[in-house]
């Protein structure tokens, strides 16, 4: 019998997405709202195609439903182009994706409907569904941000101005030794396996990832202009999109910057940290505080593994309000298996890939673990992510 704690986690997710889409008007289903994300309508398409093709096509050996959307939906993070002149109506597609859901999870929960298959063992497919889900919830959240942005907030006056704060240097010391990371059991993705032992040197890491009292206080410094804070990658990429500020925040008729959300605009608090950077931001933002702040000299972005190893220990704050872009690009573990079907690794169709790690106020449980690697191109701003900084180690206490 399927475990009805992964039955319930997919359903949940079912509900997640179907709610969203539900609350959009028709006409905003399948339009595209930022140039970085597709439209809802193809985030619900392609939520459904992942369960056609993993529980039909691979489990059941059935392709007829899932290759008849294919060409739509096979490619997690470059939709075709024109796509959504292409998708159903809302409410045709909310049909399709109920009969689908619904009926996957009948077959789930009742013995007999589906054929023994290994992806099926202990539940593992059903979580692996509901978290892949819950990413595609995420950036539906991404979306209906880009649409209130769209939109506009132009009566929002905000009421408590955020004013810059010198960056903080407040870390702690983790000591040169060999750590694990990565997952030895459970239901992961596959690139977060399998567990390593990997040798780190002495490091700092900043316990609070970076605020938008410090961020700010990069901006008015004219950290966006001056050249010197950015590489070349990071100059190209703030010249093509004429980057000035985190993704979603917006000025009010008093040049007071406020945010963007889900559900409209909202002033910005100082102790937050600050997303809607991409990862040449992480890094413009690191070089400035590295040369401004005391005691952040040689501040940088963290590496992945020195995240999972503080985050482990339990020496970093704020874990999980925002996703934190890290210095590494993706690469597998060593003696990493490839999974048995492309859709089952979902970072391995992009080339040149950041890594972001910690979740934001927006994840779901269910992907809210140490080992779990985001993959995302560096340009990319509509993650709901930050940064965290990492410093040359300094004397230990004994020394």
């Amino acid at each position: 019998m399927m475990d009805p704690q992964a039955l319930g986690a997919l359903a949940g997710t079912h509900a997640l997405l179907l709610q969203l889409i539900e609350g959009l008007p028709p006409r905003d289903t399948n339009r595209c709202f930022d140039p970085q994300l597709p439209s809802a309508g193809w985030l619900l398409g392609r939520a459904v195609f992942l369960e056609l093709h993993l529980l039909r096509s691979v489990v059941m050996q059935d392709d007829d439903l899932a290759a008849r959307v294919r060409h739509l939906f096979d490619d997690e993070h470059r939709p075709p182009t024109d796509v959504e002149a292409q998708l159903p109506a809302r409410d045709h597609l909310l049909n399709w994706a109920t009969e689908v859901f619904d009926q996957h999870l009948v077959w789930l929960a009742n013995p007999g409907h589906l054929p023994s298959h290994p992806l099926l063992e202990n539940g593992w497919l059903v979580w692996h569904l509901a978290q892949r889900h819950a990413l595609i919830y995420e950036r539906l959240l991404a979306l209906l941000t880009a649409r209130s942005a769209q939109h506009g907030h132009s009566d929002h006056l905000v009421a408590e101005v955020l004013q810059p704060r010198p960056a903080r240097a407040d870390s702690v010391r983790i000591e040169q030794g060999h750590y694990r990371v990565g997952a030895r059991e459970g239901v992961v993705m596959h690139h977060e396996e399998p567990a390593q032992v990997v040798e780190l040197h002495a490091y700092r890491i900043c316990r609070h990832p970076v605020s938008n009292a410090e961020y700010l206080a990069f901006m008015l410094d004219d950290g966006y202009r001056n050249d010197d804070w950015w590489d070349v990658p990071g100059r190209e990429w703030r010249d093509t999109c004429l980057a000035e500020a985190p993704w979603q925040w917006r000025r009010d008729t008093a040049g007071h910057w406020y945010g963007s959300g889900t559900n409209g605009a909202m002033d910005l608090q100082a102790d937050d940290p600050v997303t809607g950077l991409s990862a040449h931001e992480a890094r413009a933002y690191a070089a400035w505080a590295s040369a401004h702040a005391d005691g952040l000299t040689g501040a940088v972005p963290q590496h992945e593994y020195q995240w999972e190893v503080a985050a482990r220990l339990g020496e970093i704050e704020s874990v999980g309000r925002s996703w934190e872009w890290c210095a590494n690009t993706f690469h597998v573990y060593p003696d990493h298996q490839a999974p048995s079907d492309a859709q089952l690794a979902p970072c391995t169709t992009l080339d040149d890939a950041g890594m972001l790690r910690g979740g934001c106020l927006h994840t779901q449980p269910s992907l809210r673990r140490s080992t779990f690697r985001l993959c995302a191109m560096p340009q990319q701003r509509t993650l709901f992510a930050g940064t965290r900084m990492v410093l040359p180690p300094g004397k230990a206490a004994w020394e």
